[in-house]
């Protein structure tokens, strides 16, 4: 492992998305992430499909594609944490780790002893992150929380969807679990953060991530607009409510985003569109001015642009440096010449025999380059491998908890 992490270990007694996001940025980054399942069973996502990933066959394996999304670079022990043993392998296990991710209900680690004061006393350095949907205070602490209920409970579907009034308005969730991903990437934050500080101390701390404080921080200028203004932001569809223009159009052949972002831009926009005069027209020469009045100026954009196609306003546009994109699928994202030069797209050699299909971390290292390429694993696949090399069992003594059925392997 090549990674700047590459020094450290993760226990992983996180599932679904949230912290599994996390622990597969720590992977990326080079760390060894030993993830904790059930055996039978394992993460929940795994069977979350169709689709599921084909072996060399065509046949369906039980990877799903939701589980091979967030799991790359990972070990899998298969470990029942309802036996004394599995608790006492686990809790073994933590003591050798830098870094422990867990996102069980408020206190459902406590009864197994895997809890953050239960594992600080034995572990002093560990940094332990707790991923609930509310956090470990408030009245709302022991409640479940998935990323849609956090969504709308958070206010962003107040902000995304159609708006209010118009074909199809009303509230929208985001078309990924957005609340999850960012939650993880938040939670990598301030373990980095966290292993930072380590350095100076020697001890490591609790982390205590909230989707729901998470939800409400992303909101970013909407909540700031509120918290300036007094008044709650609305759904205003495609449009945006600090900037015009800056939204989708139709055009001659389908839709353009246009996203003008100070006033030399609409300038050239004005003169590339013909209409040069809008520029300086009181009513629309700032944004300031624009955001006022854009119940007038957004007709007129939209007027124009359906007189040229798609492909033709991008190249007018992208030589004057007006900034613009088409609206892809994803089909059509992952054949963008900037995600083929930039290989967006991986291929991973997956246990089952079969190819798996990936996506590069975003993360490019200069000198330390992440580990993005190795598959995710199999329900207990490295069972024993982590039993011998981490704890130093014997054959002998990983056949008798398999036996037991402590342990399973892949």
């Amino acid at each position: 492992m090549t990674g700047p992490l590459s020094h450290l270990r993760v226990l992983d007694l996180s599932r679904v998305l949230a912290g599994p996001w996390s622990t597969q940025a720590l992977a990326d980054m080079g760390a060894e992430v030993i993830k904790i399942e059930r055996p039978g069973a394992g993460d929940d996502t795994r069977g979350w499909g169709p689709p599921f990933l084909k072996d060399a066959d065509g046949n369906e394996t039980r990877e799903s594609a939701y589980f091979l999304s967030a799991n790359r670079g990972k070990k899998s022990v298969a470990v029942d944490l309802s036996r004394e043993e599995g608790r006492r392998l686990v809790l073994e296990i933590a003591k050798r780790s830098d870094i422990l991710v867990e996102n069980y209900k408020l206190g459902g680690l406590k009864k197994y002893g895997l809890d953050y004061d239960s594992l600080k006393a034995v572990n002093p350095r560990l940094i332990y992150c707790s991923i609930t949907g509310f956090g470990q205070t408030g009245p709302y602490a022991a409640r479940a929380g998935y990323d849609f209920m956090i969504q709308g409970m958070g206010g962003l579907m107040s902000v995304t969807g159609e708006a209010d009034g118009r074909p199809g308005g009303g509230p929208q969730k985001v078309g990924v679990a957005l609340t999850d991903i960012l939650t993880g990437l938040y939670a990598t934050i301030g373990i980095l953060g966290a292993l930072a500080e380590r350095e100076r101390s020697g001890e490591g701390q609790h982390i205590d991530m909230a989707l729901f404080d998470v939800q409400v921080a992303a909101l970013a200028n909407q909540s700031l607009n509120y918290l300036v203004s007094g008044t709650a932001p609305v759904r205003l569809g495609n449009a945006h409510p600090n900037i015009v223009p800056y939204q989708a159009f139709e055009t001659a052949d389908g839709h353009l985003i246009l996203a003008v972002g100070n006033d030399g831009q609409f300038a050239r926009f004005c003169e590339i569109a013909g209409r040069p005069e809008l520029a300086t027209d009181p009513l629309y020469v700032s944004n300031q001015a624009r955001v006022a009045n854009r119940d007038t100026l957004v007709p007129q954009i939209a007027e124009m642009l359906t007189k040229r196609t798609t492909a033709d306003w991008i190249a007018a546009l992208e030589t004057a440096g007006v900034p613009c994109g088409p609206i892809n699928t994803i089909a059509e994202v992952f054949q963008e010449p900037q995600a083929l030069a930039r290989g967006l797209a991986t291929q991973m050699a997956h246990a089952s025999g079969a190819t798996a299909p990936g996506v590069a971390s975003p993360l490019r290292f200069s000198r330390t380059p992440v580990n993005d390429k190795v598959a995710p694993p199999m329900l207990g696949q490295h069972t024993r491998q982590v039993l011998a090399e981490v704890l130093g069992l014997s054959e002998t003594e990983i056949g008798a908890h398999e036996a037991e059925g402590t342990v399973a392997a892949g």
